[in-house]
């Protein structure tokens, strides 16, 4: 019987609206991948167009669930991070880092801190330079335009692109540290949508796009990310990856706008899962 591989995510669960650990646990799993979870705070709902919220920190929990993993040698094929809500979730992951990766342990960091140009709010200005850190030790990092540009400290340009300034971008954020990158929201005009990939050691750049639907759905990211880790860990390429999860979202949304549900309330992904299951060959 083949290992099964297992990936730690590290990330904030919300109770409702699918975001975060309520979209990477159901995604991963349904590829056949073991997710392990380090809830980094818990919310009852997103805080993306809700109000009245409950919010409960659990930074102080991080390392201690780490220190007990290491203590049972557990072993790590991925290690994949999202929004963290602080400078010192930061400096605590990237200690993580460090004692759960072993030499085939994959990285995967999705700076989710920013989208439309802005920061979110609850950020101060000097957060994107942290994340950066962060993401110098990655392996692979799923920025989207607007976090792409807060990292390299580079003012914000609406699209659509042209491909020499998507390019410069996936190679200036190359040179962080992470020798793949998959930028996302990347279109060169108003028809599509979708993500850039670039992998350094090949010199290669790829476009994934698909064709745009209007509106803006909260977690679409989260699921995006989840759809690609569970892709590399069953062995994808990249570009193959990428466009399985460049697939996937919109299907998802596609759903979503059919049914005229609540944007807040996240996409369907759910009812996309035998969609993926079939793209990524599982029995």
């Amino acid at each position: 019987m083949l290992r099964q591989k297992r990936v730690a995510a590290i990330h904030d669960i919300s109770g409702f609206g699918k975001c975060s650990l309520t979209v990477a646990l159901p995604i991963i799993s349904a590829t056949g991948v073991e997710c392990a979870v380090v809830p980094t705070a818990v919310l009852s709902t997103h805080t993306g167009g809700f109000e009245g919220f409950t919010y409960r920190d659990l930074t102080e929990d991080i390392a201690p669930i780490a220190y007990h993993w290491q203590s049972l040698s557990l072993h790590f094929d991925a290690i994949y991070t999202g929004f963290l809500g602080s400078f010192e979730q930061i400096d605590i992951v990237s200690k993580v880092f460090d004692q759960l990766r072993a030499k085939d342990t994959l990285i995967i960091a999705d700076p989710a801190m920013a989208d439309n140009g802005e920061l979110y709010k609850i950020f101060p200005k000097t957060f994107p330079q942290e994340m950066k850190k962060l993401c110098a030790k990655a392996d692979v990092i799923v920025p989207n335009m607007t976090e792409a540009a807060l990292m390299l400290g580079e003012e914000y340009q609406a699209g659509p692109y042209t491909k020499e300034y998507i390019e410069g971008l996936l190679k200036r954020l190359s040179d962080m540290g992470p020798s793949q990158i998959v930028l996302t929201g990347v279109h060169f005009d108003d028809a599509q949508l979708g993500a850039a990939t670039y992998d350094k050691n090949s010199d290669k750049i790829n476009y994934l796009l698909a064709n745009r639907i209007d509106g803006y759905y909260h977690g679409t990211g989260d699921v995006f990310a989840s759809v690609l880790v569970g892709a590399l860990m069953n062995d994808k390429d990249l570009d193959t990856a990428t466009q399985i999860a460049v697939d996937f979202t919109v299907k998802s949304i596609a759903w979503t706008k059919e049914a005229k549900t609540d944007v807040r309330f996240g996409v369907n992904f759910e009812a996309s899962i035998p969609s993926l299951i079939q793209a990524l060959d599982l029995k």
